[in-house]
């Protein structure tokens, strides 16, 4: 047993060994890359990407300035939702002074005419009661 310990022990080291790399001399400089071919790849993907970029630019100036109308318009709606109101505000209130003023004329002149009808009915109250009286002083 202890043989077949030993054994695997040698065959286990043996392999570890052989799975370490070792480290080169000297490292290989890597080849140079072609520059004419990939430049004009790169210069192509540059381009577009600058025309990208300058489209997403547009894009944002245009939503920029989208967004600044509706600003403007919903402002403008607002002015003009709140210079209807103070219009309807004004309407109600100048009908309201009328109503009132017309109420008011009319209890006046209802009034007066109470007070006429009432002075008529006095005087002719009185007028009764002075004949009345004459009328009894006369018979004995």
């Amino acid at each position: 047993m202890t043989k077949t310990l030993l054994v695997a022990s040698l065959v286990a080291v043996g392999l570890a060994a052989c799975g370490q790399k070792t480290e080169p001399a000297a490292p290989t400089p890597a080849p140079a890359p072609v520059a004419a071919p990939a430049a004009t790849p790169a210069a192509d993907a540059a381009k577009s990407a600058d025309a990208a970029a300058g489209a997403a630019g547009a894009a944002a100036d245009a939503a920029k300035n989208a967004a600044g109308a509706a600003t403007d318009a919903a402002k403008n709606a607002a002015g003009s939702a709140m210079d209807a109101a103070k219009s309807a505000t004004g309407a109600a209130t100048d009908a309201a002074k009328g109503a009132a003023s017309a109420a008011t004329d009319a209890v006046k002149d209802a009034a007066g005419k109470a007070m006429d009808a009432g002075k008529d009915a006095a005087k002719d109250a009185a007028m009764k009661a002075v004949d009345a009286a004459k009328d009894a002083a006369k018979k004995p």
